[in-house]
């Protein structure tokens, strides 16, 4: 893209040198000032037909930007919307591994660098907007969607949405998304979450604030309601926490279709635009203003927002980086394949009988053969075929991966239709490797469409399909050189077979380099380090209540790890779990000082060692807890983690810090965060498992 390409897709907002935030300012104020009342209300609605857009996107979503509040007249391009999480929605983009995948990386870095390829993707194909951010807490791993975010915890959440949103705003604006408590998916358009104050703000908001704080430019409401009222109309979150409370300068954006239902409600309680179509606002909110029932200063306020973020986003970015040449570039092939190695985590990984080492690495002789069952391993297997769905030009599966690899064995394949066959298969070779989980068809977005059977939704199951279960604990029997990998987008239970094989690896949607990141990992190329963004449970009784079609539902404090903790139940697989083909030690924790004032920083130093004989990668994590505070409280919260790359024998120091105000409580007395004096418990290590963990004091005055 020429420079002067780029003056065109930026209209009359379009700049030589970048404004101040004044400048910005004046500039929005002066554009206002132009408009007729009918130009304002046009900025707050996306300029889609429902006939001729609407019925076409059931087959053809996002092929292209969906614009909203274009005003040629004075040279504004609007919002030029694509979606995510994935990737970018449109064209033949790069498809990445899905948000659950990558918040098993646990690398900020790596997601900043995702984001900031997602931008210039987005930007090459003429969006100007990425609404990708998603963010929602994974309260049940059966939650249709839990694919799109990064797992079970706020802190993770917020530190890899905080990534993803620096990446992509280099080049484009990102929408945080779906604001709030939206995690059911099949009910998302009628259930009413009912929760508490202080549940709200210590479980389900902080990582919609830590966005905030990293500037982001939209955040978009979810469809259900929250304590009675419709999120997209919900005064409480949208205008006093989300606007006045944090400072929110971006603006607010309806969920598509479904996510407004009143004209003056959404436009006076904060919401800014509605997508993808005017149904609520359009001219029935121009005649709510001309009647006086909705103050035209309402408008402006709306507007001013939605300027202020084009007139930023018209200044930012590298135009020499756009174009044709920059979209699924080998650059980004490179950046998918990483992930996916990064995000892969090894569950199990025994020793077989009579065997001294575990299976992997796979070993395999030359001219020896590798047997791959499943119908998985040769299906392009990327996730949710819904809004997330990122139309990728090609897809290496594992069965494609493993062949490339394979230069001195073969690899022979049977797709387990016939269990029978499958046995046959594995027989003839030295290992067996066994694809199996879920699709699009048993978990993702919950839709129809005419003519076609409904797919996705929330899962119906928490363990693998019967086929599957049945077909691992027959390959056991015939050969026990057995590695099962599981797809998926969150926890799957494995009780029912999981003793029975030596090596378990969790590829969960692995994007369309996931065929060759696979083979990386079993053949040693690359060693695992993925960690579990969200707890594998031994039963479903582990977890809170769910049911997908329901009206109201309670959502609690506890969850995930933190409600096993309560509970003092272990589960098959913590949260942060991972194993590594080398091996690391924990030694020497100590704080700076076990004595903080209550508006200082917790400082920790902790010694680890790679004491393995292969380079890897481990994840410090710091947890925090008291047990002396006046409101009940977990055990333990993520608050800090820091990924590092250690070599054989070398040990490194790893300072890490929690600001005292982290720690806070809402005392939903006062409606304020409160500090406590008291005595804290830190952890620090490589799960949440407190055989994983190394423990101190330290005491806030």
């Amino acid at each position: 893209m020429s420079v002067k390409m780029a003056s065109e897709e930026w209209g009359n907002l379009a700049v030589e040198e970048p404004r101040s935030q004044d400048e910005i300012e004046k500039k929005a104020q002066d554009l206002l000032s132009q408009m007729t009342l009918k130009e304002k209300v046009n900025q707050m609605a996306g300029d889609l037909s429902p006939v001729l857009d609407g019925i076409p996107m059931l087959w053809a979503y996002n092929y292209r930007p969906m614009t909203a509040g274009e005003n040629k007249r004075l040279g504004i391009p609007g919002i030029r919307f694509t979606d995510g999480p994935r990737g970018v929605v449109m064209n033949h983009a790069t498809c990445f591994p899905v948000s659950m995948a990558r918040g098993a990386t646990w690398d900020i870095d790596l997601e900043e660098r995702i984001g900031d390829a997602i931008g210039v993707e987005a930007r090459s194909l003429g969006a100007n907007f990425f609404g990708g951010v998603c963010i929602n807490l994974l309260r049940h791993p059966a939650w249709g969607r839990a694919q799109e975010t990064y797992g079970e915890d706020p802190h993770l959440l917020g530190e890899m949405g905080a990534a993803l949103t620096r990446g992509v705003q280099r080049h484009v604006m990102a929408c945080a998304k779906h604001f709030a408590l939206n995690s059911i998916e099949n009910s998302r358009f009628k259930v009413n979450v009912k929760v508490d104050e202080r549940t709200l703000r210590e479980v389900y908001l902080p990582h919609f604030k830590r966005c905030v704080d990293e500037d982001v430019a939209a955040m978009m409401s979810a469809y259900n309601r929250v304590n009675g009222d419709w999120c997209g109309q919900h005064e409480y979150l949208l205008r006093k926490v989300l606007k006045e409370e944090w400072g929110f300068s971006g603006f607010v954006m309806s969920d598509f279709v479904y996510g407004v239902h009143d004209t003056r409600s959404s436009a006076m309680n904060g919401l800014d635009v509605e997508m993808p179509f005017a149904q609520y606002y359009g001219g029935k909110l121009k005649r709510l203003v001309e009647r006086g029932i909705v103050p035209e200063t309402v408008i402006d306020d709306a507007v001013m927002r939605i300027l202020r973020q084009q007139i930023r986003f018209a200044q930012v970015g590298d135009p020499q980086r756009y174009g044709p040449d920059s979209v699924a570039s080998e650059t980004h092939l490179a950046l998918a394949r990483e992930a996916a190695q990064k995000s892969m985590v090894l569950l199990k990984n025994d020793p077989t009988t009579g065997a001294e080492k575990p299976l992997l690495p796979l070993k395999i002789p030359t001219g020896g053969r590798l047997a791959l069952i499943g119908e998985l391993a040769d299906k392009p297997n990327t996730g949710d075929k819904g809004s997330s769905k990122v139309r990728a030009s090609h897809v290496i599966t594992p069965l494609e991966g493993l062949k490339v690899a394979a230069k001195d064995f073969e690899v022979i394949y049977d797709p387990a239709r016939r269990i029978e066959s499958a046995l046959e298969t594995a027989r003839q070779a030295e290992v067996v490797v066994a694809i199996v989980g879920y699709t699009y068809e048993d978990e993702g977005e919950y839709f129809t469409k005419p003519f076609s059977p409904v797919v996705g939704g929330d899962r119906q199951r928490l363990t693998l399909h019967q086929h599957d279960e049945q077909l691992i604990q027959a390959l056991a029997q015939v050969n026990s050189n057995l590695v099962v990998v599981m797809m998926g987008g969150s926890a799957i239970i494995t009780e029912a077979w999981r003793e029975q094989v030596p090596a378990i690896l969790m590829a969960w949607y692995p994007g369309m380099q996931g065929g060759h990141a696979l083979a990386d990992i079993l053949l040693g190329r690359v060693n695992p380090s993925g960690k579990l963004p969200c707890t594998f449970p031994r039963t479903e009784e582990q977890l809170p209540f769910f049911k997908s079609d329901v009206d109201e539902i309670i959502y609690g404090y506890y969850h995930g790890y933190r409600l096993l903790d309560k509970s003092g139940k272990s589960p098959a697989f913590p949260f942060g779990f991972g194993l590594s083909y080398t091996s690391f030690n924990f030694s020497n924790l100590r704080p700076e000082s076990t004595d903080v004032p209550d508006d200082g920083v917790l400082k920790m130093k902790v010694d680890i060692t790679n004491t393995g004989d292969v380079p890897g990668e481990e994840v410090v994590q710091l947890y925090v807890g008291s047990q002396g505070l006046p409101v009940d409280s977990p055990l333990k919260v993520l608050r800090a983690f820091e990924r590092l790359a250690l070599q054989p024998g070398e040990t490194r120091t790893v300072e890490m810090s929690v600001p005292a105000h982290e720690l806070a409580y809402y005392d939903v007395q006062q409606l304020s965060w409160v500090v406590a004096s008291a005595v804290y418990e830190v952890y620090v290590g490589s799960s949440s498992a407190s055989s994983d963990l190394l423990s101190t004091r330290f005491h806030i005055a």
